[in-house]
């Protein structure tokens, strides 16, 4: 089996970007004919929404497919609904496998022992979408309950030639009052990225390759600690959240690749999923549009990774 992180990058080369587009569906955004077509199918709200959510997201994937490596879904958004917002998820990402895509469920699952090991055979496909039910490729994980807690995921991971991204340092305001503590001269995300850096370094040398299956979700937000950590994390693939909406600039973010443009994807969802809402695009295109919207903020994005940031290299 091929190791995720060799999957992922050629992806990457494939479609010549690190964009990675996540799905964050919010009703109240969502176009109206979107919302409309959901309500003749069905009375119930979260039934409602959960068709919403599931077309919306399923449009996406079409637009963006022949354009990026991989998309984002974020699980949260489709768990409030219960069940039915579940089901959405599972169809969601399986449409987004069939368009060719590595899909990263974002569920931030964290545990011990057994609850663990469920939590990645439910999510981790890996390499054969048909291995587990949510059929991710990969899945962000919590490490707040210690080391051994990310055993049972890096075993799937082996067996199933799938991918983790560990919460090492989050783009949020308040990451700074847990992430900071220090400790012996370290630093709380520190001692995270060193573990997350070892196991993927047990990876990546048993594969022979430059980057292992355990990546490490560093914020944009955080651009001076973003290169201390690439540097940190030679063999480690990041998840960069913060592009975007969240105030990240492609310059933020330059410092996460390496000189072939790899090493990273860029994920922006609220800029993308909801471009008709926000300018230039509201001035560019009518609700009705809204696809075609994606499709430019998505473009725009590419453009700017491939002029500001080492992934350039990814188009000559």
């Amino acid at each position: 089996m091929t190791c995720y992180a060799d999957r992922l990058h050629n992806a990457i080369i494939a479609k010549q970007t690190p964009a990675l587009v996540g799905l964050d569906p919010r009703f109240e955004q969502l176009p109206s004919s979107i919302i409309e077509h959901a309500r003749q199918l069905s009375r119930n709200e979260d039934d409602i929404a959960a068709n919403a959510f599931e077309e919306f997201c399923k449009r996406i994937i079409d637009v963006v497919a022949p354009l990026v490596p991989a998309v984002k879904p974020q699980a949260a958004f489709f768990e409030q609904l219960g069940p039915e917002g579940v089901i959405a998820l599972r169809r969601v990402i399986r449409h987004a496998r069939a368009a060719g895509l590595i899909v990263i469920c974002d569920a931030k699952r964290g545990d011990i022992g057994s609850t663990a090991a469920a939590y990645a055979a439910a999510y981790l496909a890996g390499e054969d979408p048909e291995a587990a039910p949510f059929a991710a490729d990969a899945l962000t994980v919590n490490p707040y309950l210690g080391a051994d807690t990310l055993d049972p995921f890096v075993r799937v991971c082996r067996e199933r030639s799938a991918g983790l991204y560990v919460l090492v340092r989050t783009s949020n305001p308040g990451a700074a009052s847990f992430q900071d503590h220090r400790e012996s001269d370290q630093r709380l995300f520190e001692k995270v990225a060193d573990t997350v850096e070892g196991l993927s370094a047990s990876f990546a040398n048993q594969a022979d390759g430059t980057y292992g299956a355990i990546g490490a979700v560093v914020g944009a937000t955080y651009p001076q600690e973003l290169a201390d950590l690439r540097q940190r994390m030679p063999k480690t693939p990041l998840l960069i959240p913060g592009y975007g909406a969240q105030g990240g600039g492609a310059g933020d973010v330059a410092s996460a690749f390496d000189e072939q443009g790899l090493g990273a994807v860029i994920n922006s969802s609220r800029g993308i999923n909801f471009a008709y809402t926000r300018e230039p695009y509201r001035q560019q295109f009518a609700e009705h549009e809204w696809e075609k919207a994606v499709e430019q903020a998505t473009k725009d994005m590419i453009a700017d990774l491939a002029s500001q940031t080492p992934a350039g290299a990814l188009q000559g």
